[in-house]
């Protein structure tokens, strides 16, 4: 883990303090939680579902056919629901 330095206004280090006193843990613990939670809140990279990430993480791959062609061919052997 490492240390930040960071000056924040009197007023608020009070709330802060008032806040982790009532919750009954550090100051440190509270400013983790709310950098944690703040970047949740983030449009960045790490808001974005295991799907987003993922998309296309296979499209330069050639060794890997059409995946539609491939979900076709299994399933030719298949009984058609309408002869069911």
């Amino acid at each position: 883990m490492t240390r930040i330095l960071a000056d924040l206004p009197e007023e608020d280090v009070k709330w802060l303090d008032q806040l982790a006193n009532e919750q009954g843990k550090s100051r440190a613990s509270v400013l983790r939680e709310a950098v944690s939670a703040y970047k949740a809140q983030s449009p960045a990279q790490g808001n974005k579902s295991w799907i987003q990430r993922g998309r296309g993480y296979w499209k330069d791959r050639k060794d890997i056919g059409d995946g539609l062609e491939f979900q076709q061919a299994i399933r030719e052997d298949r009984t058609p629901y309408e002869d069911l």
